[in-house]
C-alpha cells in the first residue's frame, strides 16, 4: 500500500522523533512542516503550493479547492519547480530549491513514499486522512511536559490564530471557550488551553491513530514496531538497529549517527527513558498542578 504518512501533534509532542524514527527503514521521503508559515520548507511553493494564513491552519472539505491540488502534488512527491523558481530571492534559496527538488525526484524514481511531519497540521487530521488517504499518527504528550517545554523554549501561540478560522469555529464550536484567553498574557493557562482544544479535536477524529508519546518513549522498539505496521512499512533489521542506537543514546554528546532529511528539525538521539524523567523542567509542583487542573477532562 502505497500511502503517504502524516505525523502530527502539537509542537514538543515528539513528531519530528516518530518521523524520524519512521523513516529510518528507508522507504519514505522526509518533509518537515510544509505548514509551518514561519521557516521553510513552509512558505516554499516547490514543497507546498497554497498560501499558509495561519499558525495551525485548518483544513477541511468546504476549503479544499486550494489545498487538495496542491497537498496531492506533494505526497505524490511533485516538485514545482517553475513557482519555486519565482519564489526564490537569494542563493540561499536556490540551494534550497536543489535540496527538496532533487529529494523529490530521487523519492519518486526509487518509488518511496511521502513522509509529512507538521505538527501544525494537527486540526486538520481528519481531512489528511480522508481526502489524501494518508495514515496519520498524532502524537499526544503529557501536557505538563509540554508547556514546560514551551516555556523553556519561550513559545507563544495567540489564541487568535485559531479564532480567526470561521471553519474551524463552526466545525467546533466548543473552540470559542478560548476567547477568554484571547490577549492573555497568562501563558501557562494559554498554552494549557491549546493542548486541551487540540486534544479533544483528536479525541473526535476518525480515521487516525492517536499515540501516547510517553508509551512510545517507555518501550520504543515494540512501539514503533506497531507504527510501522500501521504506517505499511517493513519492519527490518536495518531500522530496528537504527531505532534502538537512536532510542538508547546519551542526551548529550555525539550523535550516534547522521539522518538525511530535507530540512532540520528539533530531534536528536536520544536516550528516551531518561527523557521521560527530566520532562516537566523548569515547572513548580504548584504550576505543574494547575496545567493538570487546567487540562483535565480533555478527551469528554
Amino acid at each position: 500500500m502505497n500511502a503517504p504518512v502524516l505525523v502530527t501533534g502539537l509542537p514538543r509532542s515528539g513528531t519530528s522523533w516518530v518521523g524520524r524514527m519512521l523513516a529510518a527503514g528507508g522507504e519514505l521521503i522526509y518533509v518537515n512542516e510544509p505548514l509551518n508559515p514561519g521557516h521553510p520548507p513552509g512558505g516554499c511553493p516547490g514543497v507546498l503550493d497554497a498560501r499558509v494564513s495561519h499558525r495551525f491552519q485548518y483544513i477541511c472539505d468546504d476549503d479544499r479547492t486550494g489545498w487538495l491540488p496542491a497537498f496531492r502534488d506533494t505526497v505524490a512527491l511533485r516538485y514545482r519547480w517553475a513557482a519555486e523558481l519565482r519564489a526564490n530571492r537569494s542563493p540561499y534559496d536556490l540551494a534550497r530549491l536543489l535540496r527538496y527538488g532533487t529529494a523529490f525526484a530521487y523519492g519518486r524514481l526509487t518509488g518511496r513514499r511521502a513522509l509529512l511531519d507538521d505538527p501544525f497540521a494537527v486540526l486538520s487530521a481528519g481531512w489528511f486522512a480522508r481526502r489524501l488517504g494518508c495514515r496519520v499518527i498524532a502524537l499526544v504528550r503529557d501536557p505538563v511536559s509540554v508547556v514546560a517545554s514551551w516555556r523553556r523554549l519561550g513559545w507563544h501561540v495567540p489564541v487568535r490564530e485559531w479564532l480567526d478560522q470561521p471553519l474551524l469555529l463552526r466545525d467546533h464550536p466548543w473552540l470559542l471557550e478560548l476567547r477568554a484567553l484571547d490577549g492573555s498574557a497568562d501563558q501557562l493557562a494559554t498554552t494549557a488551553a491549546l493542548w486541551r482544544a487540540a486534544r479533544r479535536v483528536l479525541a473526535a477524529t476518525p480515521g487516525i491513530e492517536v499515540v501516547s508519546y510517553e508509551s512510545l518513549a517507555a518501550d520504543p522498539l515494540p512501539g514503533f514496531r506497531r507504527l510501522y505496521d500501521y504506517a505499511h512499512l517493513s519492519w527490518t533489521p536495518r531500522a530496528a538497529r537504527r531505532i534502538t542506537r537512536a532510542c538508547t543514546a546519551p542526551t548529550t554528546g555525539t550523535r550516534s549517527f547522521t539522518w538525511s532529511g530535507l530540512s532540520r528539525t528539533a530531534y536528536r538521539p536520544m536516550d528516551s527513558r531518561q527523557a521521560l524523567r527530566t520532562a516537566g523542567r523548569g515547572l513548580t509542583p504548584e504550576q505543574a498542578a494547575r496545567v493538570r487542573e487546567l487540562t483535565a477532562g480533555a478527551d469528554a
